[in-house]
C-alpha cells in the first residue's frame, strides 16, 4: 500500500475522529502521531539506506495536505518534523537520521525569537563554546510540539559572531524551560510555546553544518520545504472546510419552500468563488514544487509566493465558508468553525505574509531581498 492510501486510512481512523478532541482540550495529537509511525510516514522523506521512505517534498506535501483537511495542528506538527528532518538528512549524524527514519524520533525547529521576531533568520540568543561543550542561551517565541518533540533544530549566532549555526538539541536537557502552555485561538492542538534555555550544555558534535552557515541553510533548506508545506497545510484546509461547507448547503433544505440553500444563487455564487481560490492556491502549490524540482529561474519566488497565496485564500475561503452555512457554522459539530480559526495561523507564521510580500516586492523590482 503507498503512502496515499496509508495516509487516508490513518486520516479516516485516526486523525479525523479524534480532531475535535484535539481541538476542544488542546491536547497535543498523541494518537495521530503513533499512527503516522506505525505506517512508516515520520520516516517518509528519509533516506531508504537509513530506513526511510525515499520520498521527497512533492509526496510531503501531499501527506501534509490530507491531514490538514482533517485536522490542521496534526498537520503542523508533521510540516515541522519533515523541515526538521531535511536539515538532518543533510547534516544530522547517521543514528539520528536513522531514529527518524524508523519513527522513534520526532524532531521540529527551533527559530523563532522574543527578539527577532518573525525575522527567524536572524538569531539573537547565544552558543559559547567551553572545551568540547557548547552552552545555549535563547528565549524561543514559538517552538511547534514544545516538549513533545524528541529534538529541535536550533538556531543561535555563531560562535565566531558572524553569522548564525545550527544545533541538535535535545528536549529533554536540563535548563530548557517552557514558560507558559500554549491556549490559542487555532491550531490548538500543536503544543507551539515559547522556549526558554538558560546555559543548555550540548555536546559540540551536536552543531549542524558550518559555524556561521546556518543562514545559508535556512534559506536553502528550511525555506523551501517550510513556505511548501505551510501551503500545502493551507490548501488542505481549504479542501476540508469546502467540502463540509458543500455538504451543508446541500442537504440543508427550507422545508416550507421545498428548496436547499444550494439553491440559492447567491450561495452557490460564494461557493464558485472559494472553489477557484482554492484551486488557484493548489496549482500554484504544484507548480513550486516542480519549479523547485527542477530548479528553474523563478523557484525562489514561487517559494516566496506560494505561502503567502496560501495563507490568504485560507482566510477568504473559510470566511466564506463561515458565510454561506450561517448560525449553523458556529456549532462545533459542524467542524466549520474549527477549521476557520486553524486559518487565522499561517499568515502570522514566520515568515508572516507581510514579510513575504516585501520580499517578494522587493525580488521583481530587483532590489537584494536582505
Amino acid at each position: 500500500m503507498d503512502y496515499v492510501e496509508r495516509i487516508d486510512r490513518v486520516c479516516k481512523n485516526v486523525i479525523e475522529p479524534n480532531s475535535i478532541r484535539v481541538d476542544k482540550e488542546g491536547v497535543f495529537p498523541h494518537e495521530a502521531i503513533a499512527a503516522l509511525k506505525k505506517e512508516g510516514l515520520l520516516g517518509l522523506i528519509s533516506a531508504e539506506p537509513v530506513g526511510g521512505q525515499g520520498q521527497g517534498l512533492h509526496a510531503a506535501a501531499q501527506v501534509i495536505l490530507r491531514i490538514a483537511q482533517d485536522c490542521p495542528s496534526t498537520a503542523m506538527v508533521l510540516c515541522m518534523h519533515y523541515c526538521a528532518t531535511a536539515v538532518l538528512e543533510a547534516q544530522g549524524s547517521e543514528a539520528v537520521r536513522k531514529a527518524i527514519a524508523s519513527g522513534e524520533h520526532l524532531s521540529t525547529l527551533a527559530f523563532s525569537e522574543a527578539g527577532s521576531r518573525s525575522h527567524f533568520w536572524a538569531p539573537v540568543s547565544t552558543a559559547e563554546r567551553v572545551n568540547d561543550t557548547i552552552h545555549l542561551n535563547a528565549h524561543k517565541s514559538w517552538v511547534t510540539s514544545a516538549f513533545e518533540a524528541d529534538s529541535y533544530v536550533w538556531s543561535s549566532q555563531s560562535l565566531s559572531q558572524t553569522g548564525s549555526t545550527l544545533w541538535l538539541v535535545a528536549s529533554d536537557l536540563a535548563g530548557l524551560s517552557q514558560p507558559a502552555k500554549f491556549d490559542g485561538l487555532g491550531l490548538r492542538g500543536n503544543a507551539s510555546t515559547p522556549i526558554m534555555a538558560q546555559n543548555v550544555m550540548i555536546p559540540a558534535a551536536c552543531q549542524l553544518g558550518q559555524d556561521g552557515k546556518g543562514f545559508d541553510t535556512m534559506m536553502g533548506v528550511v525555506l523551501p520545504w517550510f513556505s511548501v508545506l505551510s501551503a500545502a497545510c493551507c490548501v488542505g484546509l481549504c479542501h476540508g472546510i469546502l467540502e463540509r461547507a458543500i455538504g451543508h448547503v446541500a442537504a440543508t433544505r427550507h422545508t416550507h419552500l421545498s428548496t436547499s440553500l444550494a439553491d440559492l444563487p447567491t450561495i452557490r455564487a460564494y461557493l464558485a468563488r472559494a472553489k477557484i481560490q482554492a484551486d488557484a492556491a493548489a496549482t500554484l502549490l504544484q507548480d513550486t514544487i516542480v519549479a523547485i524540482q527542477t530548479e528553474r529561474a523563478d523557484s525562489m519566488l514561487r517559494v516566496l509566493e506560494v505561502k503567502a497565496a496560501a495563507s490568504e485564500t485560507a482566510l477568504n475561503v473559510s470566511e466564506t465558508a463561515m458565510r454561506v452555512c450561517g448560525g449553523a457554522a458556529f456549532r462545533k459539530e459542524a467542524g466549520i468553525e474549527r477549521l476557520f480559526r486553524d486559518a487565522r495561523a499561517s499568515y502570522v507564521m514566520a515568515p508572516t505574509s507581510d514579510v513575504l510580500y516585501d520580499f517578494i516586492g522587493k525580488a521583481i523590482t530587483g532590489l537584494p531581498l536582505f
